[in-house]
């Protein structure tokens, strides 16, 4: 701008370059105002802008996040019928990207590729539609463009194999990623602080922070400063394994290396301590971020909120919120989804509630998690008018009900004893090519039990395996129970095998499937699905070794029951006599020397410990009179 001065007061008239230049200058630094005066100033001293002068206006806009403003005036050009060429467009479809726009993006990449364009697509033309796909989460596309590239003859630079490689970090697939880094050095390419950082952000993402650590180890022995993104992302890593001492030991490795930490490294930090369990660490971090002048933003909030919902820590939790309202931080849809799902969790409905409508006061647009929240929430309260409600402005808003939904709803319909309408519901999931997933179907067999259709729940049962559909703990038990209503045995021992050790979710299920399975006479399903429950860790209870050996006995299985009472020793429960009185004509009956030894020399161990404790003798004699007399007979 000096230089101008200087030129305009030694009278040498500027040129078309010059102003170029000028309005470049302007662009770079963000002063895209100012690009635009000169070039409104430059017509008027009557030298017209040409081609360049355009295309540096449109990059000028683009580089000061004017995106809307650089497509009117795109428009602009087309209407005074301006000869565009390859860099123009180049711009335009990244504005398009960066407005969300990607299918007029791809469209405007299509007609470029067109054998009758005067514009053709190049490298940067590529380059940007892999970040497009990269953005909404297409990423089979991205690789896709980047071969159409390669077959189109043109060698893709370090940025289209960035934005190759960032888009499988984003996502995690840290194979993929790999690949691409290392066809990257095949081609002749150096790596460079984005190509290792997007690798480290790929193993990051897919649980191998130590993996991530050896690439940002790579990056500096091979001569590369890692950047404060660089850290972030390793930071990140850590944090999302649960390990928050590393990811603090990053940070502060961070500021030794001249780096401030900023808003994203707080971010991460504070997601982390929800992860891994250490709610003392929030307040450090959150001190940690004041004495380094570091001011919360939304997303740092929401991790915070977050993790303290994840402890529990309702009151924390709220005084966060507030403190985010006084300090005039805007709360998002992420904020309310946080407080309205988390506090559904702690069965704290009212509040969830209340966190709605102050949302909808906000005129925040409500996402799909909050909407399921919601519902919950009142089917939770027995509202079903009111889950119904919100279940219909969902979709009158414009927001398509997701599997997560549509299961709410089948929940509220369950609660409220209607399978007629949780089958709607289902129905309807069905017909709108939602994917079915093993929660839905579980709801729905809930609803089927609940109603005495257990019919209807094997039927589910066969579309669950048609569609690959995997049976989780309250499908098998749903089967199970239905199973149990018809009398089906033998369906209920085909479902015992699908069953894991972590399938069986409570200690009262898995008695009501044992008791079953028992009185349908199949002892060894039974017993397999004890030896389950022994492999999960759970607990069992003396009411399992109950129906156990109550079980074996009417079977005849008494060498087996024996085996049970030493296993119900072993686990520190001690039976009683009349447990090895009931088995004791068994043993005589089948002339058992060793059995009939082993049994007596219980009982005797415990007439011992019974005599010693308050009338014990009593306890004993009519015990051994009562089981004398079933022996005699």
């Amino acid at each position: 701008m000096n230089i101008m001065e200087e030129m305009l007061q030694a009278a040498i008239p500027p040129s078309r370059a010059t102003y170029n230049n000028l309005i470049s200058a302007c662009g770079s630094s963000g002063n895209w105002r100012e690009a635009l005066k000169i070039c409104k100033k430059m017509t008027e001293n009557g030298v017209g802008p040409d081609l360049v002068t355009h295309n540096i206006v449109l990059s000028a806009l683009k580089s000061g996040n004017q995106y809307s403003k650089a497509l009117a005036y795109f428009e602009l050009m087309k209407e005074k019928k301006t000869c565009l060429d390859t860099i123009t467009l180049n711009i335009v479809i990244q504005c398009l990207v960066k407005l969300g726009q990607f299918g007029k993006a791809v469209n405007l990449f299509n007609s470029m590729r067109d054998k009758r364009s005067e514009c053709r697509s190049d490298v940067i033309t590529f380059t940007s539609i892999i970040h497009a796909y990269s953005v909404c989460g297409q990423i089979d596309n991205c690789k896709a463009v980047f071969d159409m590239m390669l077959a189109e003859g043109l060698k893709p630079n370090i940025v289209s194999y960035n934005a190759l490689l960032g888009a499988y970090a984003s996502h995690g697939m840290h194979v993929k990623a790999l690949a691409i880094f290392n066809l990257l050095k095949r081609s002749g390419l150096r790596p460079d602080v984005v190509s290792y950082t997007s690798l480290l952000n790929a193993y990051g993402r897919s649980g191998h922070p130590e993996k991530a650590r050896e690439v940002f180890d790579l990056m500096k022995r091979n001569s590369w400063k890692p950047n404060k993104v660089s850290y972030n992302a390793l930071i990140d890593a850590y944090g999302s394994a649960g390990m928050l001492t590393e990811a603090v030991n990053v940070l502060h490795e961070m500021e030794t290396d001249g780096f401030q930490s900023d808003i994203v490294s707080i971010s991460t930090l504070l997601a982390a301590c929800g992860r891994c369990g250490q709610i003392v660490q929030i307040d450090s971090i959150l001190s940690a971020a004041k004495s380094r002048g570091i001011e919360l933003n939304t997303v740092a909030y929401n991790s915070a909120i977050g993790s303290y919902i994840n402890f529990g820590e309702y009151d924390k939790a709220l005084n966060l919120f507030k403190l985010m309202r006084e300090s005039n931080i805007k709360p998002n849809s992420v904020t309310f989804n946080i407080l309205i799902s988390g506090f559904c969790k702690m069965g704290k409905y009212d509040e969830s509630l209340k966190f709605f409508d102050e949302m909808m006061k906000l005129h925040i647009p409500a996402t799909r998690e909050v909407y399921s929240s919601v519902i919950c929430a009142y089917s939770k309260q027995g509202q079903l008018n009111e889950a119904e409600s919100i279940f219909v402005m969902m979709r009158q808003n414009g927001c398509l009900p997701d599997v997560v939904t549509y299961t709410a709803m089948i929940h509220a319909y369950s609660a409220a004893g209607s399978w007629e309408k949780a089958w709607e519901v289902f129905q309807d999931m069905e017909t709108n090519d939602i994917q079915l997933d093993p929660i839905a179907c579980s709801s729905l067999m809930e609803a089927f039990n609940r109603g005495c259709q257990p019919s209807r729940v094997l039927q589910l049962a066969e579309l669950m395996k048609e569609k690959n559909i995997p049976f989780n703990s309250s499908a098998l038990y749903g089967i199970i129970f239905a199973c149990s209503m018809l009398g089906d045995w033998k369906s209920a021992s085909e479902m015992v095998k699908y069953m894991e050790p972590s399938a069986l979710v409570s200690l009262g299920q898995s008695n009501h499937l044992l008791r079953f399975l028992g009185r349908s006479g199949k002892i060894e399903a039974m017993m397999k699905i004890f030896y389950k429950i022994l492999a999960s860790g759970a607990k069992v209870s003396s009411s399992t070794y109950f129906i156990l050996l109550k079980n074996l006995l009417a079977s005849g299985k008494w060498r087996k029951y024996i085996e049970v009472l030493q296993w119900m020793e072993d686990a520190g429960i001690q039976p009683s006599a009349r447990l090895y009185w009931n088995v004791f004509p068994h043993a005589c009956k089948n002339s058992d020397t060793e059995y009939t030894v082993l049994i007596q020399d219980k009982i005797n161990l415990l007439r011992s410990m019974v005599e010693h404790g308050k009338h014990g003798q009593a306890v004993w004699h009519s015990l051994h009179w009562r089981n004398s007399v079933k022996i005699e007979r």
